[in-house]
């Protein structure tokens, strides 16, 4: 008998895209907490750590030894792997120095870098429509930065950085997608950025207080569940409507950021940010139309 037709459910995808990225803003949140008092390398660690936990627990205890096999070029699950760790540091470090609103409006510019990447490492066609959009986002970038130059420049750089990171990660995970499975990639981001995060550990380490550890622990559930909710969404939904429920991370770190720490994104953000969403709007809408291959799932997430 022939497998059953998996027929899609688009208030379930929703509603777990919706779930996924509150996940994310909440383990930035807990990250921004921790970065009071410790430095965003041990923060790494543990939402590394914590995340490899259920993993190791399906491949030894479960028995699922699939995880473990890499079908492709073990280089570029390593590669995926190290770049993935940065990117995390990167962005941990973005939203110690800066508010929520402003780091998380900074960090959708990697939208705007996937398709030029594409053309120039993939050789996708990039039509003069997103081209457009490209570098009307980078104008809300610009106005993000303040004429006056009154801007956290080491915030904003950590930002761009990692956006830049995670630009070239999706390009690396869509040639992943051929050969890998999701769980795969995941094992090993996780695992080897726990191992990387922990060699410069002592020099860097303080130890928690008590009161810390529902923030350590919730860091890395967080992840946990981010993951979890995005295989739900992208198993029931197309991925062009799951991808627009990424903005909504703008309105969560914004509330977050208004209510733990009195943060309100001023003029320059709002502006600027506004002309990024909207330019990042019109790239998922004319991929819709177009079709980018590879663009169908992603394997995992920071």
């Amino acid at each position: 008998a022939s497998a059953p037709v998996h027929a899609d459910n688009y208030i379930v995808g929703m509603a777990a895209a919706l779930l996924a990225y509150l996940s994310m803003a909440a383990m930035n949140v807990l990250a921004k907490l921790l970065s009071e008092h410790h430095h965003v390398i041990e923060i790494g660690f543990y939402r590394n750590l914590i995340g490899f936990l259920p993993f190791l627990f399906m491949v030894f205890a479960m028995g699922k030894r699939d995880i473990l096999k890499i079908r492709g070029n073990r280089r570029d699950i390593f590669l995926r792997s190290i770049l993935g760790s940065v990117s995390l540091i990167f962005t941990f470090a973005a939203y110690a120095a800066m508010p929520m609103a402003d780091t998380s409006a900074f960090l959708f510019t990697s939208s705007l870098l996937i398709p030029a990447l594409g053309f120039f490492v993939l050789g996708e066609r990039v039509g003069p429509f997103r081209w457009s959009a490209i570098a009307l986002g980078f104008l809300g970038v610009l106005i993000m930065l303040r004429p006056t130059g009154v801007v956290n420049s080491v915030g904003v750089s950590l930002a761009l950085g990692a956006a830049m990171i995670q630009a070239v990660l999706q390009i690396l995970l869509r040639k992943l997608g051929r050969t890998e499975r999701p769980e795969t990639v995941t094992f090993y981001f996780l695992g080897i950025g726990a191992v990387l995060t922990a060699i410069p550990l002592p020099l860097v380490f303080t130890a928690p207080g008590w009161n810390e550890l529902p923030l350590i622990i919730g860091i890395g559930l967080c992840g946990v569940f981010m993951q979890m909710a995005l295989s739900i969404a992208f198993k029931n939904a197309p991925a062009n409507i799951i991808t627009v429920f990424n903005y909504s991370s703008i309105i969560w770190t914004t509330t977050f950021g208004w209510f733990i720490w009195n943060d309100w994104p001023t003029l320059p953000i709002w502006i600027g940010g506004s002309i990024v969403v909207i330019s990042n709007f019109i790239i998922v809408w004319r991929e819709t139309r177009v079709g980018v291959p590879g663009r169908e799932k992603p394997l995992s997430s920071p």
